[in-house]
This record gives structure tokens, sequence and C-alpha cells, in this order.
């Protein structure tokens, strides 16, 4: 599934190049059939699980069609194989960039069978859930090694009491009060796409809105509309701390999913005409690099030096808090983003019935440091979205590991191939 390493360069240096006046390849014009078949496709199981599109702005009547043919799920799965077939027998393309549209797409139509088969009742375990949709391995840890992964914050945080309530009793004395949320939260997004606009050129236009409200199974969501226009959602059921609201602010926002999915608009959807990212199913390989780009943008955004001086000098003085305390919680923040491994495992035992919804909310107290509180809901989304969860941590690791292996050490580089990255039709395998 992936291109040989020593094509990426070359594959950069093509996108770089792309104008909307480029010839298309020989066999666009049937690739470009098989795309549009692809999105009518991904709108159909959408009428069957309503999680499943979690964006759409295509054409309006493509959706009404598609709900007034009302597919049935063997179908949807006889009709991805087809496709999936008719790719393969395609000649080879005649640039980098749409050979990598072609296994793109021939990998989304692989995803979207398995996901139609998983909702016609076929049972897939986590780790076989993760490499069908995700194209990703998920590793095995043991709680060995998940606990040693907790020592530094045993060490910053001493006491007699199980590490998850110590850790939690001090993190939440920064919890945001209500009435002041939105002003630290727009601070947030506003020092993140400044940041953000610095390196990457952002689409004229572009734009979001914010939106506060509770009761979700996550703590925040992008929902694209399409003409680089996002709404984005906090959830504010629980406490949301200082630093939490700084990494929601680049996830879902600035250089996170709203960037991402406005960079593909514009180079792919308008530029060259590519109907199939007018459409994000959710549960696909193309989650893994929109998750994992996001979580990576915290450390591209705001380098823990920054980061901390941010906190010192803006969200706390905002939030009410003393700056003095602010390098010392910046750091203890930083220290707990070890434990996305944790909540993978927990995902894996509770999906795979080796734990039952009370072992596994005391498992991501112990590992993950989750609250009694943030435990419930991680339960919820593992209910809801499945294996879903692989996508964060190891899209991150994946992401910062081809970044920086192409970037080095240049920070100007490592935004420029982090831009590429978004901009192109990706697939977890082809960045290892």
């Amino acid at each position: 599934m992936s291109l040989r390493r020593t094509m990426l360069p070359l594959l950069m240096l093509t996108l770089a190049a792309c104008t909307a006046t480029q010839r298309p390849g020989v066999q666009d014009p049937v690739v470009n059939e098989i795309a549009e078949e692809y999105v009518r496709l991904v709108l159909a199981v959408g009428e069957h699980d309503e999680h499943y599109v979690d964006a759409y702005y295509g054409p309006a009547a493509w959706r009404e069609q598609v709900r007034a043919q009302a597919r049935a799920l063997p179908a949807i799965v006889g009709q991805a194989a087809a496709l999936e077939a008719r790719l393969a027998s395609l000649p080879a393309a005649v640039d980098s960039l749409s050979a990598l549209r072609q296994r793109y797409l021939s990998r989304q139509l692989q995803a979207l069978e398995h996901l139609a088969r998983k909702r016609l009742g076929e049972t897939l375990g986590f780790d076989a859930e993760a490499r069908a949709l995700y194209d990703i391995e998920p590793p095995v840890s043991t709680e060995a090694e998940l606990a040693a992964r907790l020592a530094p914050i045993e060490q910053a945080l001493p006491g007699e009491a199980p590490i998850a309530e110590r850790y939690n009793a001090y993190i939440e004395r920064f919890a945001i009060a209500p009435d002041r949320i939105e002003a630290v939260m727009r601070a947030a997004i506003a020092e993140a796409r400044q940041r953000t606009a610095q390196h990457i050129t952002l689409p004229a236009g572009e734009r979001f809105e914010l939106a506060l409200l509770k009761d979700k199974p996550w703590s925040a969501y992008n929902w694209y509309q399409g003409n680089y226009h996002s709404r984005i959602e906090i959830n504010t059921e629980l406490p949301l701390t200082v630093t939490r609201a700084i990494e929601l602010a680049v996830h879902e926002g600035y250089p996170g999913h709203h960037v991402y999915n406005a960079l593909l608009e514009r180079s792919l959807v308008r530029e060259r005409g590519w109907v199939e990212y007018s459409v994000y199913p959710l549960y696909s390989p193309q989650s893994l690099i929109a998750e994992g780009s996001a979580d990576y943008a915290l450390t591209l955004a705001f380098p823990l030096e920054q980061r901390i001086r941010f906190v010192e000098e803006v969200l706390f003085p905002l939030a009410g808090f003393d700056p003095a305390e602010a390098r010392r919680y910046v750091e203890v923040s930083e220290a707990a983003r070890v434990t996305g491994l944790a909540t993978i495992e927990a995902a894996r035992r509770y999906l795979d019935g080796r734990a039952d919804a009370a072992a596994t909310k005391a498992f991501l107290q112990r590992y993950a440091l989750a609250s009694p509180g943030r435990a419930e809901q991680r339960l919820r989304f593992f209910d809801a979205y499945g294996a879903y969860i692989v996508n964060y941590a190891l899209g991150e690791s994946l992401v910062a590991d081809y970044v920086e292996r192409q970037a080095g050490s240049d920070v100007a580089a490592r935004w420029r191939v982090f831009a590429e990255l978004l901009a192109t039709p990706q697939l977890p395998s082809s960045l290892r």
C-alpha cells in the first residue's frame, strides 16, 4: 500500500508545483468516475450509520439521490468490491500524485467495505478493526510498561494517594471557570491561528464558529462545513483546564482539523477536481492522518517553552490563575501526554470482551490518569466509536516520525513538510 520513501520528496515537489491548470493523467476520467461513485457509497453507508459521514460539501443532489435509492448494506459491499477491482485493473498512473490518489481510493474503499460488513454483524476484534479501517497495527502494552511511563509524574507529584488522584487533584486546580471558558478558548485559537499563518498560507476567507455544549462522548469536535468554514464544538461537561484549552485550539482548529480540511478542499477538491475529498468517512485510514496530524500540531505550533510562556503571559491571567504557577503546571501536563497507549490498551480489552465497564474505568484511572468522570466519558467513546481511539496516539507518533525524518530539526522545514502532508492523498502506510 505504500510508495517507496525515495519517491516522497519528489511527491512534495510535485504538489508544490500543482495548479488548477495542470493536465490530469490519461486515466483520470476513469478514476474520476470511480471517485464519484465512492462518494455516493460513503453517503449510502452514512444512511446506515449516523457517525460515518463526518463532513460532506459535495453536490447536494448526490446526497438526495443516495437517500432516494436507499441502498442496502449487502449491495454496498458488492459495489465497493467492484470499484476496488476496477481500480486495480487500471494502468499505472503517469505521475506520483495520481498514483497515490489511486492507492488512497483503493484503501478507503476497502475500509468502507469492512465497515459495511461490520454493520451487517460481522465480528472484528480490536486489532483486526484497526488494521481494516485505519491502516495501522496497534501495539500491545503490558501494565508494567504503562506504569513505567507514569514515573515522571510520580516524581513530580509525590504522595500516598494513587497517582491518578494526585494528578487530577493537581491539574483540576487549573480548571477554567465556566464564565471564562469562551475567552480562554478564543485567545488560544487566535494564537494558534497566528502561529500557523506564519508558516502556512491559509485559504482566503477561511473561518470558524465556536460553540460550547455538554453531554457528548468526546471532548471537542470539528464539523467541517466546506467553503473553508468549520464549526468547533467544545464539550464543557467535564472540567476544562488551561493546557487542554490549548490542545483543543490546536487539534480542532489551527493547524489541526480546520486547516487539514481547508487545505484538502483548496488543493485537491478545487484545484484538481478530486471529488473524493468532498466527503470524509470517519471510519477510514483518512482519520489516522487527520487525528495524528492534529495531535502532532501541538508540538509543532507550541514548543514546550513557548507554551509555558503563552500560558504564563496570556491564558493564566485570562483564567484568573497565578502566572508564577504556570511553568510547573504546563510541565506536569506535558508529562501526562504519554498516556495514549494506556487508553488504546483499555479499549482493546473492553471491546474484545476481556474487561467489563467497571474494570475498564479502573484501568483508565490507573494507567491513563483519567478522573472518574473522564473514564466514564471514554467508555462512552469506546461504545460509540469502537477502535477509533487508535488514531490519536498512534497517528501522532506516525506523523511525528514522518515529519521529523523528512525535515530533521529545522523548524521551517517541519512546517513545510507538515503542510505538504495535509494537502496530499496520504495513507498511514505511505508514511512508514
